[in-house]
């Protein structure tokens, strides 16, 4: 089935950029005959046009920034409807958080983008929006997604209050050299206080009081005012559609039948289907395919122009030509490449085996497409002696841990044995003086070759109300943590900072945070250096033989405690064999804990039924010649649960 569209003369410029001549007429052809598919062509057509009629200095780029669970999805559910990007229905809750893992946890870990068109004093504006996580762990997303930005929305719950990332996304923001608009949600309900958390944004931010927008994302209250001040507050890109070509890569994924998809902002000229383009890092050529904008699902266009955010294939399939933070421009104009993206500085460090040592090759194919759509994550070759080859992964946090190994689950179908999280530590060797990093504890050297011990140590912020500041004290101190600095934000709220070991802080240290708080305390923590440490590798032995994989770096104070734990930990979740198994946690070989699993026992005598004692005494003596033999030469089946229970210590 074909249609005939006709185009107006005031959309001559998409038949130029589309390459055909002047008063030609597009005619549309459909894949079948539903009027469905008709109705689909014909929308997707009216949008290319809307998107090749706005200039550029009509289109408006911004983030939704905010701290978890203050309302960024439902306000981008909200402004979807509004636009008229999705029907009004109440099944609208978090549309942009597209991944499986996004809608079991309730919480954003991928920055996603969609494309709004508003008409706002009679002309039309394309808004180009991306929602980005709230949780530090996803902070990278955050920091790469404003670089296609030129203004963000930063949300504030009206009930809670600024939290710690509200005020590390609005240093963010303001690094970027970016408009910040504040906004208050959930008004509408009983426990906000809107006086008290604008008088926070005042003393915090130093906004002013009457820039500050009053909305409820989940009912819609005063949504529509935001769309008004994002056109009239954001500047428009400074560029040119007539320019040549300069696209900056800020995000991609694999789809398993196109290849690479990137996600690109055009900061100069425009782009159409059938064009050539280089790549500035590896200055490989590529023809585009498909392009488009996400509305909020990708929506072909036929062309991309400067200030817009779009979708563009162009048939890359080798995951290690993909860069995020690339600048793309045309063969026959080459331009300045971008300064790109900084990257990204692992914090936690954790070893990933296939289930089966067959699956290696797959699991290897998974993680390289999967760290495509997260490039904050660090990939490096690993061998154990008890689980063969894998690999040692660098993450954000421990939450950005979990959430990847269970991506891999979800969307690649691996099954993964994960090992305990460590932190990159340092040692100033006694040879040569050098500095080497520790990644693994398998590379942790002995005392007497080592000057000194280095740990990482981190900024952390803690905003909590008043009446928790003893307990929040008192468990900092427990982590061996210096206290820098005491803000009283309002009358009610505490904004602590401490310098604390990375160490202390990844493992539970968020879950504590909650339990003593009651829930209302939040944390944020930056990179702050290295400092001097006694540190101890704790060893896990069974049955006198290391187990390689259960091995950690900690504290010399906390060696004894910790590797109890371990050792208990270990007792439960191990299966009794026919033997003895004992548990040991080793310190510069001197052991400082044992557990041991108990023996089943088989009644080798069940089939006596008389006779002397001596016949009895004879067959437990053989049993016990057999579990000892069986002892020197049997395998210890160590479930997947034991090395969670090391993470979860």
């Amino acid at each position: 089935m074909s249609c005939i569209i006709k185009v107006f003369p005031r959309h001559r410029h998409v038949l130029v950029l589309l390459g055909l001549p002047l008063g030609a007429r597009l005619n549309m052809r459909f894949p079948n005959h539903s009027k469905r598919s008709v109705g689909r062509c014909r929308m997707s057509h009216n949008i290319a046009l809307m998107a090749a009629e706005v200039p550029v200095d009509r289109i408006r780029n911004f983030s939704i920034v905010a701290h978890v669970d203050h309302g960024k999805s439902t306000l981008a559910d909200r402004l979807l409807e509004i636009t008229g990007v999705i029907s009004t229905d109440n099944k609208n809750q978090q549309v942009l958080d597209k991944l499986q893992v996004e809608r079991e946890r309730g919480i954003t870990v991928k920055a996603q983008t969609a494309t709004l068109f508003h008409k706002h004093h009679g002309s039309m504006y394309m808004l180009n929006l991306i929602d980005t996580p709230g949780h530090v762990d996803f902070s990278y997303e955050v920091s790469r997604s404003l670089a296609a930005c030129q203004g963000v929305v930063l949300l504030v719950d009206a009930a809670q209050g600024v939290q710690a990332q509200t005020v590390a996304n609005y240093r963010l923001a303001v690094d970027a050299n970016l408009t910040v608009i504040p906004v208050l949600n959930k008004i509408d309900l009983k426990q906000a206080n809107v006086e008290q958390v604008t008088k926070q944004l005042v003393n915090l931010f130093n906004v002013n009081p009457n820039d500050v927008i009053e909305v409820s994302a989940k009912s819609g209250l005063g949504v529509s005012n935001i769309l008004s001040v994002i056109i009239e507050r954001i500047p428009a890109l400074q560029a040119r559609q007539d320019g040549h070509l300069k696209a900056l890569l800020f995000d991609l994924w694999f789809d398993h039948f196109r290849g690479v998809v990137c996600l690109m902002a055009i900061l100069d000229g425009h782009i159409r289907e059938g064009d050539q383009i280089v790549s500035a890092s590896s200055q490989k050529l590529y023809t585009v395919s498909k392009l488009g904008i996400m509305h909020p699902n990708e929506t072909p266009t036929g062309a991309l122009y400067a200030g817009q955010v779009g979708y563009v294939v162009t048939g890359m399939r080798n995951v290690d030509e993909a860069r995020v933070g690339d600048t793309f421009y045309r063969r026959e104009s080459p331009v300045q490449a971008l300064p790109g993206f900084r990257q990204a500085k692992p914090m936690v460090f954790a070893s990933l085996f296939p289930s089966d040592q067959s699956e290696f090759t797959q699991l290897k194919s998974a993680i390289e497409k999967l760290t495509l759509n997260d490039a904050s994550v660090t990939i490096h070759q690993d061998n154990s002696v008890a689980l063969g080859q894998g690999f040692r992964l660098g993450f954000l946090g421990l939450l950005h841990m979990d959430v990847f190994t269970q991506r891999l689950e979800q969307e690649f179908d691996a099954s993964v044995i994960v090992t305990a999280p460590s932190v990159p530590y340092k040692a100033r060797m006694k040879r040569d003086g050098n500095e080497v990093t520790i990644l693994t504890p398998a590379q942790f050297p002995e005392k007497q070759h080592v000057i000194e011990y280095l740990e990482p140590i981190v900024e952390g912020t803690l905003i909590f109300p008043q009446e928790h500041i003893g307990k929040m004290l008192n468990l900092c101190m427990t982590r061996r943590g210096q206290q820098q600095s005491v803000i009283y934000i309002d009358e009610s709220r505490v904004m602590l900072k401490y310098i604390l070991p990375l160490s202390e802080i990844v493992i539970d240290f968020f879950d504590q945070l909650k339990s003593l708080s009651s829930g209302y305390a939040s944390f944020d923590y930056e990179d702050c250096g290295y400092q001097c440490a006694d540190l101890a590798k704790i060893d896990v032995l069974l049955n006198g033989r290391a187990v390689d994989a259960l091995a950690c770096i900690v504290h010399q104070d906390q060696t004894n405690t910790i590797g109890k734990q371990l050792c208990m930990k270990l007792r439960d979740v191990i299966p009794r064999q026919l033997y003895e198994v004992a548990i040991q946690a080793s310190v510069r070989g001197k052991v400082v804990a044992r557990e041991t699993v108990k023996a089943l026992r088989k009644d080798v005598t069940a089939k006596l039924y008389g006779g002397d004692v001596t016949r009895k005494m004879k067959l437990l003596k053989r049993q016990k010649e057999g579990k000892r033999k069986m002892k020197q030469i049997g395998n210890i089946e160590l479930p997947k649960e034991a090395f969670l229970s090391v993470i979860r210590r």
